[in-house]
């Protein structure tokens, strides 16, 4: 088999579809959700609800003790009815607070921790099929303990675990942790690159 590319790959090359009608169905402070009419033409006429982000990318932290532990948060998640385990994750408060911002935030409120060092290491796309929510995912090192805050009302006093990342990625490979951020941080450290192993020697 070749590994000769014969085609670069384009994301931004002209759309199949053309949006005709877009109704704004539900508003709140995290999303709003918009009722879309599109055509296109190999099926004509077709609608779809999809997810707008607000206040700009969910923000996730993977934070590393200096003896190579991971703060885990355990979480009770409503629309599927379970906890999960989950590294400290959340949204801007306001239009001018920067991911850097809510990274340290969410960093001392969920897991208990301020951070020397902040670096980004990864952006991706949620479920680009159906929301415009971007996930932007940070490294942080040099940890001391702080003041934890109290969350939201699904889970008033989270329990933090502390794991090995050997731990953390055998968890991930055996399905005991389930949220889609928590496994791509866990993957990135576990498997490389190098410079975002770097960052725990710094």
């Amino acid at each position: 088999m070749s590994n000769e590319t014969y085609r670069r790959f384009d994301p931004w090359r002209t759309a199949p579809v053309k949006e005709e009608v877009r109704k704004q169905i539900v508003a709140s402070h995290y999303f709003n959700v918009d009722h879309v009419a599109f055509n296109s033409s190999e099926v004509g006429h077709f609608e779809r609800y999809l997810v707008q982000e607000n206040g700009g990318d969910t923000v996730g932290v993977l934070a590393v003790t200096e003896d190579g532990q991971i703060p885990l948060v355990e979480q009770y998640r409503i629309p599927t009815h379970r906890w999960t385990l989950e590294i400290p994750a959340g949204h801007a408060l306001s239009p001018d607070e920067r991911p850097l911002d809510v990274a340290a935030r969410k960093l001392r409120e969920e897991a208990g921790f301020e951070a020397e060092r902040f670096s980004q290491f990864s952006r991706f796309i949620n479920t680009p099929s159906s929301s415009n929510q971007h996930t932007a995912l940070f490294l942080a090192t040099g940890l001391t303990p702080s003041d934890r805050s109290k969350l939201g009302p699904e889970t008033p006093r989270a329990e933090v675990r502390l794991f090995s990342l050997d731990e953390a990625y055998d968890m991930v490979i055996n399905g005991t942790i389930v949220d889609a951020k928590t496994i791509i941080a866990i993957l990135r450290l576990h498997c490389g690159p190098d410079n975002l192993a770097e960052g725990l020697n710094e």
